[in-house]
């Protein structure tokens, strides 16, 4: 199924290429700039019927522009970046289904299992998404936290997957290294996605066409959902039509 995504860097709507971020302003690569407010996305998200989108905040000076992506789809939309246990509440209350989280949970490039259980004691574990962003490294995909710079030294596995399920609602992964490029889904980290992870699982990174849609239902084994951003038009794209992606939900339905 395809699920939707507004992603949000310095206030305003963006498709940037996800390597890039945090490596300062003279290497940003950013594919597109919006000039529609987030509300209008989440807006159109909501008139789909298309929940369970994210909505990411890529940095500082986001936090009004995402609540009112809330407000405009309440209970519809996760929210992520810069979650931690004291602004948990404040965001599920601006309308959040789910509350994003992946660096606050790790610390020194290890996840802190204790915060995580205070987050989970806070809001509950049916209202969190574990962000397991990921770039390959060798033979293994290590989890990448702090926009996606510093590698962890959690790898996404069977036992990983397991594990962290018990804690959790939902999976979000982007494949970082392929993230925002429009070449092409790593099919390798779709299949084990698909193999390994007992919980629903949302795959972001590199989609094209609509093709890549059919490609992740079978190597997912029908359990593994597609976020598509840059290839959209709705974001500047020409390799998808939002209105061919809210129909494969509808035939996939």
């Amino acid at each position: 199924m395809f699920r939707p995504c507004i992603d949000l860097h310095e206030g305003k709507v963006k498709q940037i290429v996800g390597g890039t971020l945090g490596s300062g302003p003279e290497r940003l690569q950013t594919h597109f700039v919006s000039e529609r407010p987030a509300a209008w996305y989440a807006e159109l998200y909501r008139r789909d019927g298309l929940r369970g989108g994210h909505v990411i905040m890529l940095g500082p000076g986001n936090d009004a522009e995402a609540k009112t992506a809330l407000g405009a789809f309440p209970g519809g939309l996760q929210i992520g970046g810069g979650i931690t246990v004291e602004n948990a509440r404040s965001w599920l209350d601006a309308g959040a289904s789910h509350l994003v989280v992946t660096s606050w949970v790790f610390r020194e490039g290890r996840l802190d299992r204790e915060r995580l259980s205070k987050l989970e004691n806070t809001v509950g574990k049916d209202r969190i998404v574990l962000d397991l962003s990921c770039r390959r490294r060798g033979d293994d995909y290590f989890v990448v936290t702090d926009r996606w710079q510093k590698f962890t030294e959690l790898t996404i596995n069977a036992e990983t997957l397991r594990t962290l399920a018990d804690g959790c609602a939902e999976f979000l992964v982007h494949a970082v290294d392929v993230e925002g490029l429009c070449q092409g889904i790593d099919t390798e980290l779709v299949t084990k996605l698909g193999q390994w992870s007992p919980i629903p699982t949302t795959y972001a990174g590199g989609a094209r066409s609509l093709d890549d849609l059919e490609t992740v239902e079978r190597l997912g084994r029908g359990r593994i959902d597609l976020t598509i951003g840059s290839a959209l038009d709705i974001f500047g794209g020409s390799g998808v039509r939002y209105k061919d992606a809210v129909a494969f939900n509808r035939r996939s339905a």
